[in-house]
């Protein structure tokens, strides 16, 4: 009974704080919400303060079990396909689930008065998703799958379009619609940008092939003398 007392409080308390904060939540008004009155909150919890660092605890877990994180990571694609149905699940899932929704509102309003939420909101709304975009991009470079380039700085141009239309559907949810079908657009975009296709990389051979015959080069291009001793090899 306690511990469903107290699974009640933290649920209650994660609606309250959505909504009006925590300076704006009075304990009384928590404990009415779910029909109790506010001495029993001192069975369960000492303060509110207490009350708040547990409801922090257990956001970050939820969050990052749920939507990933640097600790908790997808599995790398194995197609340019397989990124963007895996950007539209995460998407779907960041946007959709209640409770995930309400930490990240709880972290916009909180972020600027307690130390924590601004860690927190930094880490979910920037650096975490850029961490863990990089390994899951270094994974597909190193599978030929997109181009050699900087993997942070790709993850960093793919990921702040989407957190950007994750916080529009927070605050317009009328447009998650709109906002998701903008997502699957941006992702294969991308993936016309930095993805390696068989026709690329014909090309791209092509084009080296090309630069050293025009300049006198009877050597092949190490990208294409690679291949070349790989075909004698098979």
């Amino acid at each position: 009974m306690a511990k469903g007392t107290k699974r009640k409080i933290l649920e209650a308390a994660l609606e309250l704080f959505s909504k009006n904060g925590y300076t704006g939540t009075n304990m009384r008004e928590l404990m009415a919400s779910i029909g109790y009155a506010k001495s029993s909150t001192y069975r369960h919890f000492e303060s509110k303060e207490e009350i708040w660092n547990t409801l922090l605890d257990e956001m970050i877990a939820y969050y990052g079990e749920r939507f990933g994180s640097p600790e908790h990571m997808p599995p790398v694609p194995d197609s340019l396909e397989e990124l963007v149905s895996m950007t539209i699940r995460m998407v779907r899932i960041t946007t959709q689930d209640e409770t995930i929704v309400k930490t990240r509102k709880v972290l916009t309003l909180e972020q600027f008065r307690d130390d924590r939420a601004r860690d927190l909101a930094t880490k979910h709304f920037l650096t975490g998703l850029t961490e863990m975009f990089t390994v899951i991009f270094t994974g597909m470079m190193e599978k030929k799958l997109l181009r050699r380039d900087d993997p942070a700085m790709v993850a960093f141009a793919y990921t702040m379009p989407i957190s950007a239309l994750i916080h529009l559907c927070d605050r317009e949810p009328a447009k998650a619609g709109e906002a998701l079908r903008q997502v699957e657009a941006f992702s294969r975009h991308f993936i016309k940008v930095y993805g390696e296709t068989e026709e690329k990389t014909t090309n791209k051979n092509a084009e080296l092939a090309g630069n050293a015959r025009r300049d006198g080069n009877t050597e092949l291009p190490a990208a294409l003398a690679g291949e070349a001793g790989a075909n004698e090899e098979t």
